[in-house]
């Protein structure tokens, strides 16, 4: 009879559990929970809500508590109490945060934040304001506590403020026997972990080893013969964008954290990376409106405030495209036809320049243009520009000849159309390439300035060349 390996450390008869997922639910809460919650709550059945709230994973738990509206989320909270689960207030955003820390108390949310992992612990806590950051860091233990001020010590959206400080390490000179007795025994070791750090007396990273590889390797066996040595180590201080792109680029699962000196100070997931490049995607889209995802959950007042100062610029915009308008009055009342066709030039212009704004922002964040190819790509967008210019002006000229029976008239339309297309091409791709250069978001204004430019230059050349030509 064959014998079990001794890293065998499951029974072969273990019944897993049977998982149901209802209809609606494989990709989040579906909303009958939403609404069954909330009849609950106006029947007052507070059983029912308790049943029905206990029951939710806590990513779905807060989905539900943010949709909510206030006093009902004070209910479920007063309702579920001391069986409120810890996770929860790690999903929240900004405002709801807030007002579920409010309710909570200090101490309460200090008792959850000890249980969470450190990386969402630093998580809720850098949402808190300033007060209520003091009142919960001190009912937190000195530990936990010192943990969490050195996280909010490094730079904001930084490789040290993603990291986890909860990680297994080992020496090299350990054996895998020795390894799995460590593992087995009463330690304060992560809930989860899927690898082990090998390192160095002065706790430098070697490499790591998988668990699935220990498991399967003899006990005699030295750690340090197992071990990956190829090690894609991270500096605490590297913006969190640059770690999503070394995790995208390098397809990890996992990579250490190190200080100034090499010495292993956590370790960042690819689950928290998801985060990362999820949130970065969302705050750019939202940039570009002028908005931000937190205005969701804000009041109307908050929400016209934040908005207020975007829509000043796109109107000094207006204004400025507006005056290349106003130059050209006294011919716009000599052709009618002029005021008919103009915003032609400029739309194009600008959906065409919006397009190569698109490729030339993402290319960016995904550190594709670069000044290495920038010309190559600038010139390419150009070369676009000037064939789908030549291909509508001979379409609007076709268009226009025919309403306006004026071959003139078509002439100037199809040679405006051209320049505004090449300029957009020019535009779209400079515009991103010179704002990342001196330092600024691509994502948050280039759409401001192409449109301003599409429309001036837009505006100009079409009633500029209609007053050389046609008058």
């Amino acid at each position: 009879m064959t014998e079990k390996p001794e890293t065998q450390m499951e029974e072969d008869n273990t019944v897993q559990p049977d998982v149901e997922i209802e209809e609606g639910d494989a990709f989040g809460l579906g909303e009958e929970h939403l609404f069954q919650l909330q009849e609950h709550l106006r029947e007052g059945d507070e059983v029912a809500v308790k049943e029905l709230f206990g029951d939710l994973h806590y990513a779905d738990a807060a989905d539900i508590l943010q949709q909510l509206k206030s006093e009902d989320r004070t209910q479920v909270y007063q309702i579920v109490g001391e069986d409120f689960d810890p996770d929860i207030i790690s999903e929240l955003d900004g405002d709801i945060l807030e007002e579920v820390v409010e309710e909570m108390g200090a101490s309460q949310v200090a008792q959850a934040l000890i249980e969470m992992d450190s990386d969402d612990a630093l998580t809720v806590i850098e949402e808190l304001d300033e007060e209520d950051q003091k009142e919960v860091l001190d009912a937190l233990p000195l530990g936990e506590r010192s943990i969490i001020l050195e996280g909010l010590s490094f730079p904001e959206d930084s490789a040290g403020r993603l990291m986890q400080r909860d990680l297994v390490t080992v020496p090299a000179f350990w054996t895998v026997g020795e390894t799995l007795d460590y593992l087995r025994s009463d330690v304060d070791l992560p809930d989860d972990f899927y690898e082990i750090f090998v390192v160095d007396p002065k706790f430098n990273p070697l490499g790591t080893v998988q668990l699935s590889k220990l498991m399967r390797s003899k006990r005699p066996v030295r750690i340090g013969n197992l071990m990956e040595e190829q090690l894609t180590t991270i500096p605490v201080e590297t913006d969190q964008e640059e770690v999503a792109f070394i995790f995208r680029d390098r397809d990890l699962v996992s990579a250490p954290v190190v200080d100034e000196d090499a010495r292993l100070l956590g370790v960042i997931t690819v689950d928290d990376v998801l985060d990362v490049i999820d949130e970065e995607h969302e705050e750019d889209i939202m940039r570009m409106g002028g908005v931000t995802q937190a205005e969701f959950y804000s009041s109307a007042l908050d929400a016209a405030k934040s908005r207020i100062w975007w829509l000043v610029v796109n109107l000094g915009t207006a204004i400025l495209a507006s005056l290349v308008i106003g130059m050209f009055s006294a011919t716009i009342e000599q052709l009618v036809a002029l005021a008919v066709l103009m915003p032609i030039v400029a739309s194009m212009g600008g959906n065409a320049g919006t397009q190569t704004l698109t490729i030339a922002v993402r290319a960016i964040a995904m550190n594709e243009l670069t000044p290495a190819n920038a010309i190559r790509v600038v010139g390419k967008e150009v070369l676009v520009g000037t064939v789908n210019g030549i291909i509508f002006a001979v379409l609007i000229g076709l268009a226009t000849w025919a309403w306006f029976s004026d071959p003139a008239l078509a002439g100037v339309i199809a040679a405006a159309m051209v320049v505004n297309m090449i300029v957009a091409g020019l535009a779209g791709a400079l515009i991103p390439v010179a704002l990342d250069r001196f330092g600024a978001d691509p994502a948050i204004s280039s759409s401001v300035f192409l449109t301003t430019v599409t429309d001036v230059v837009g505006f100009f050349a079409f009633l500029g060349l209609a007053a050389l030509l046609l008058l």
